[in-house]
């Protein structure tokens, strides 16, 4: 069996929760690749510049793989304007560095916006899969618009929870927005959106140019 490492750097240890979509999204590529995926933790590097060239340069180096991931959340930072600093990253590391290929993951406004729409793994990584409470969920295709993922879906998951006001202070929810994308199966109603559908886009060239699925 083929297999394809990848290597995902991201803003920080919560954008982990992206490392299931990108492996759902290759299987749909790649249906008979072993996909094996790693993080790279560059915060065992706290001296490291923050400067997104070299960080690309460091997890090459330290991460060996077939392709690499950048993310970047998208913000308050349009998606065209974080891809193309995303693509002049690449390009200035590419200088100096040999890179595999590389593919920009900008989640539109961040990762959380890709993790708030199916409430059934919500009420599963809030340990309430049989929970009741209804869990007002932003409309799929409205996701881009939301302007503070994070806070509504950590909202959510307390919600999910049903706990006392109590328990729930003491909740990590941290640790269950990384399990949320586990309890997914299927990842194509994100395909509503732009930035998902882009990325889609962007990995079909990867692996269209390099014949990865000849």
């Amino acid at each position: 069996m083929n297999e394809l490492r990848y290597t995902l750097l991201a803003d920080g240890p919560g954008d982990r929760a992206l490392m299931p979509i990108l492996t759902w999204l290759l299987h749909q590529h790649l249906p008979n690749w072993a996909i094996q995926p790693q993080w790279a933790d560059l915060g065992r590097f706290p001296s490291l510049s923050n400067v997104l060239h070299q960080k690309i340069k460091m997890t090459v180096d330290l991460y060996q793989c077939d392709l690499l991931f950048v993310h970047r959340d998208a913000e308050t930072i349009s998606l065209n304007d974080r891809l193309v600093e995303v693509s002049a990253a690449v390009e200035e590391a590419r200088q100096s560095t040999r890179l595999p290929p590389c593919v920009g993951v900008v989640p539109v406004r961040m990762t959380e916006a890709w993790l708030l729409f199916d409430t059934d793994a919500i009420r599963e990584a809030a340990g309430n899969p049989n929970g009741t409470t209804h869990l007002n969920l932003p409309r799929l295709t409205r996701l881009e618009d939301v302007p503070d993922p994070k806070t509504i879906l950590h909202n959510l998951i307390l919600e999910a929870t049903e706990l006392g006001t109590r328990r729930k202070r003491h909740f990590k929810v941290k640790g269950a927005v990384q399990r949320i994308p586990e309890y997914i199966e299927d990842f194509s109603p994100l395909r509503e959106l732009r930035a998902f559908s882009n990325l889609e886009e962007e990995i079909t060239r990867t692996i269209t140019s390099q014949r990865w699925g000849d």
